[in-house]
């Protein structure tokens, strides 16, 4: 274990910025890797909540995020979820690295969102509104994300919570920090072009007529088939962008619900690898919804290139 290098989350953040983890997964695809053949993750209960394994082999490289999922943590101080990723020589498979698996996710997760809909943010030219629902890693980690990524800056910045006397001052120093449900936060969705659900939710958490048509929808809250952050009547007239077919089929909720809802067929969907190879056109009028679930490629194709900089 002497050989093995181990990455804090200070070191997983200081070796890629997001703009560097977008390109990774970008790269990723353009480099011939299709999720299609990506190992499904597995996911077991637990008396704290449940354990999530997650393989992945591309190139020289294998590797597994392990991740624990505590429900009641928040309640004690502690993070919800916790975990590792081991990197493998896919020849010998010899431990190399280890990453702190937190980290690594709220480095991710973000990256997949914009990476998945990088195509459609051609069309903003001017400042763009953001609405965030939730207030934790991944809604600032998107927040972080889009201002890395985007060619025009963020002219107002909305976190929507429950609870808004828990939102830290780093939540706050990113925009302002509204109460679900209030007035306010249906006239910031009216003026929003881009809308990133990061939430437990499992129902909608908003109206559809509520959003401009050309919006960009990033969801990313659930792994859920029968949870749903976003309404139906949203994907009608949308653009769906999915990380692939089966796996979308199988745990993203909001896809689901709306393809049993009659609002979406399933013949519609676009792969982010599709849309990144510009298969699909992306008109500026038509609002472009991305759902995202997690995938083990996203973590290894991220860690791969942490690992490579870290040195």
């Amino acid at each position: 274990m002497d050989d093995v290098k181990y990455l804090d989350a200070e070191a997983v953040f200081s070796a890629l910025s997001p703009a560097e983890a977008v390109d990774a997964l970008i790269n990723a695809l353009a480099d011939g890797f299709d999720p299609e053949n990506d190992i499904p993750r597995t996911i077991r209960d637990v008396s704290a909540g449940n354990m999530i394994m997650m393989p992945a082999e591309i190139g020289d490289w294998v590797g597994v995020k392990l991740v624990g999922v505590a429900v009641k943590n928040a309640e004690i101080g502690l993070p919800r979820i916790q975990g590792q990723y081991l990197m493998y020589d896919a020849a010998t498979m010899t431990l190399k690295s280890i990453l702190d698996g937190a980290a690594l996710t709220t480095l991710r997760t973000p990256a997949v969102s914009v990476a998945a809909i990088r195509p459609a943010l051609g069309r903003f030219t001017e400042p763009v509104n953001v609405v965030v629902f939730g207030a934790g890693p991944q809604g600032t980690g998107h927040v972080d994300t889009l201002s890395d990524v985007l060619d025009v800056a963020l002219a107002d910045v909305t976190f929507v919570v429950r609870t808004p006397d828990r939102v830290d001052d780093g939540v706050r120093d990113r925009g302002r920090v509204l109460e679900a449900g209030s007035a306010e936060v249906d006239a910031a969705l009216s003026a929003a072009d881009i809308i990133v659900t990061a939430t437990t939710a499992r129902s909608p958490l908003f109206s559809a007529d509520l959003i401009r048509q050309g919006a960009v929808v990033m969801a990313c809250g659930s792994h859920d088939p029968d949870a749903r952050e976003l309404p139906a009547d949203l994907f009608r007239t949308a653009t769906v962008v999915v990380e692939s077919l089966s796996t979308v089929l199988r745990e993203g909720g909001d896809v689901v619900l709306a393809i049993q809802d009659g609002a979406l067929d399933a013949e519609d969907l676009v792969t982010m690898k599709q849309f990144n190879a510009a298969e699909v056109p992306a008109p500026e009028d038509q609002t472009v919804i991305f759902k995202g679930s997690g995938m083990s490629w996203e973590d290894l194709a991220v860690a791969a290139e942490v690992v490579a900089r870290a040195g």
